[in-house]
């Protein structure tokens, strides 16, 4: 057999491992089972691959999509890997086929979804032959507390009773300490090593702002700062991806909508432009981008609050897979605060279910209105440490101002208790500025002394307070009195006047000037680089895969930099194995060589 390094590099084209990938791949092979956190773009799926070709046997990998599954099969097979996947894509002479290789000793990798894996037939079947080791991927989908749940993930703990013998890797970007503890206790990984390798992803940048003309606001970030980008966009509800997607394309961009109302069809067709073309912005609920591989994500956009930190990690962690820098980019208000809020509420979880929710968005709400080094905050949650302010985000590039809120924090709680907690934000703002509606000469408002005292801060303005006072636990939402704001244990000392209170002051950011695409050193040749792309292109179509199966951006960069001038010298550039090689080295040299002065 050959060695973990040797394979590392003749295959995959690397030359080290990144840490902690040589201890969790060692461990596997010697027969341990292990469980995995590492951030996405860490390199994780090599932490089961290398294993898999040095161990005798095929690699069973249970992986919960099937875009992800053909996705890393296309990836392996340019390599020379005999991978296969087994899903509900396959026609029955296909599916035997692929049964009967795995049963020849034929197959390296076979990728199955769970639902699959629990059927009787294909338990039997992984029963006559022999198995190298079992990799769960995207393990987090196994906590019923996680943002992921599937739930034919419970039954992932047959693995252990059914083939004891057998080493097992869990994986996932994102858990925090309580669905650790549920993976763990779930899929039996109590005596497993466990590998922790950060959560920080220091080339994205987080930028949250204040949602005030959301379409504008976002618009004008896409021209100044990604015009010419692949990107994801998500949204709550089905209805606004449509029409985020088919507004962006009016307004020149090429975007696709992807939810779970489209049929399978158009879903697949949308994942598949997204993924194998340029410049493509898809727009999205949550269903979608669990695994997505494509490394050039410059940019992942939340038009709507997430519900939860481990949501938000997740999502923007699809953005600069390939190292190279990305934004998080998220506009929020009160009412996608109120809209969570009442979905929580209607849900049909346990009591204890929906308040360890209301705990996670709030949460989520103290990461938006936070004034100090937003990273650090993302860390702290997933108890992961940064010792000074990350100096990539708004918090830290552009400090925000802040002014003392006590007075006016101290109208707000007023007058939501002067009108006995009935109302929502909108009268509440509209009988402190003295409005004249018929609401509030129903209910005789006029007539309160919190009437007209909040004349000189405009709409915004007074939103902003109460936003920061429901995000802070000073308010809360009443959904049976349809989003009726009403006071806490913890606002008694504020009013009072017992403690003041620093408010966060909205302004509308500068947008920071990046380049589009990706940040090209001032050493590379713009048009020697655009070059090597068409050539990626054209394999990429012949073959039907993503352009970044056959380079990522990283290795034709490298290209720009080394100039092989033989297939030879071309075996040196960073992720390109023996196969891919021979296969492409002759016509990435040939345009290299059509790129240089004669005198060379």
């Amino acid at each position: 057999m050959s060695s973990a390094q040797d394979i590392l590099q003749s295959v995959f084209g690397y030359t080290s491992f990144r840490p902690p990938q040589d201890q969790i791949v060692d461990a596997l092979i010697a027969g341990e089972d292990a469980f995995v956190i590492m951030p996405t773009g860490g390199g994780k799926s090599l932490c089961y691959q290398i294993p898999a070709l040095v161990r005798e046997g095929c690699a069973v990998v249970i992986s919960p999509l099937i875009a992800l599954m053909q996705d890393q099969v296309s990836a392996l097979q340019v390599l020379g890997v005999r991978a296969q996947f087994l899903n509900s894509t396959l026609d029955a002479d296909r599916v035997l086929a692929i049964e009967q290789a795995l049963s020849r000793g034929e197959l390296d990798l076979l990728y199955i979804a769970p639902e699959r894996f629990n059927q009787a037939k294909t338990l039997s079947l992984l029963r006559e032959v022999k198995i190298s080791l079992f990799a769960i991927d995207e393990a987090h989908c196994v906590s019923q507390w996680g943002h992921d749940f599937r739930a034919d993930y419970l039954q992932l703990s047959l693995l252990h009773t059914l083939f004891p013998e057998i080493p097992r890797i869990a994986l996932t970007a994102t858990a925090d300490a309580r669905t650790r503890r549920e993976i763990i206790e779930r899929l039996d990984l109590a005596a497993a090593r466990q590998f922790i390798a950060g959560f920080d992803r220091p080339n994205i940048r987080y930028r949250i702002a204040l949602k005030q003309n959301a379409k504008q606001q976002f618009l004008q970030f896409l021209k100044q700062e990604h015009a010419r980008d692949a990107g994801i966009v998500y949204c709550l509800s089905r209805s606004k991806t449509e029409d985020i997607a088919s507004w962006l394309c009016g307004e020149g961009f090429r975007a696709l909508p992807y939810h779970a109302g489209l049929d399978s069809r158009t879903r697949a067709a949308n994942q598949a432009t997204f993924l194998r073309e340029e410049a493509v912005i898809i727009v999205a609920t949550i269903a979608f981008g669990m695994g997505i591989d494509k490394p050039d994500v410059r940019f992942v956009a939340h038009l709507d609050l997430p519900k939860t930190i481990e949501s938000y990690y997740q999502e923007t962690g699809r953005a600069g897979r390939d190292s190279n820098p990305a934004d998080a980019w998220m506009i929020y208000g009160l009412q996608d605060v109120i809209k969570l809020r009442q979905m929580m509420a209607q849900s049909a979880g346990t009591e204890e279910h929906k308040r360890a929710e209301q705990q996670r968005l709030n949460a989520m709400l103290g990461l938006c209105e936070i004034t100090s080094c937003r990273r650090q905050a993302l860390l702290n949650y997933f108890d992961d440490a940064l010792d000074s302010p990350c100096g990539n985000c708004d918090t830290c590039l552009q400090p925000p101002a802040t002014w003392n809120g006590t007075e006016a924090a101290q109208m707000a709680l007023s007058v939501a208790y002067r009108t006995e907690q009935r109302f929502g934000v909108n009268h509440l703002i509209d009988v402190l500025r003295g409005a004249n509606t018929d609401k509030i000469f129903q209910f005789n408002h006029h007539q309160l002394a919190s009437y007209g005292i909040g004349k000189d801060f405009d709409n915004n303005q007074w939103r902003s307070v109460f936003r920061q006072l429901v995000a802070r636990g000073y308010l809360s939402v009443d959904f049976e009195r349809f989003g009726a704001l009403r006071l806490e244990e913890k606002c008694r000392p504020l009013l009072r006047g017992e403690v003041s209170i620093e408010l966060r002051k909205d302004i509308k950011l500068k947008a920071a000037k990046q380049q589009t695409q990706v940040r090209l050193a001032g050493d590379i040749d713009i048009a020697l680089w655009e070059a090597l792309r068409e050539c990626r292109r054209q394999f990429a179509e012949e073959q039907g895969v993503p352009p970044y199966v056959i380079f990522h951006d990283s290795s034709l960069q490298e290209m720009c930099r080394l100039l092989p001038r033989d297939v030879q010298e071309f075996g040196l550039v960073s992720g390109v194995g023996e196969r891919k090689q021979q296969k492409y080295g002759p016509a990435f040299v040939r345009v290299i060589a059509d790129h240089l002065p004669v005198h060379r």
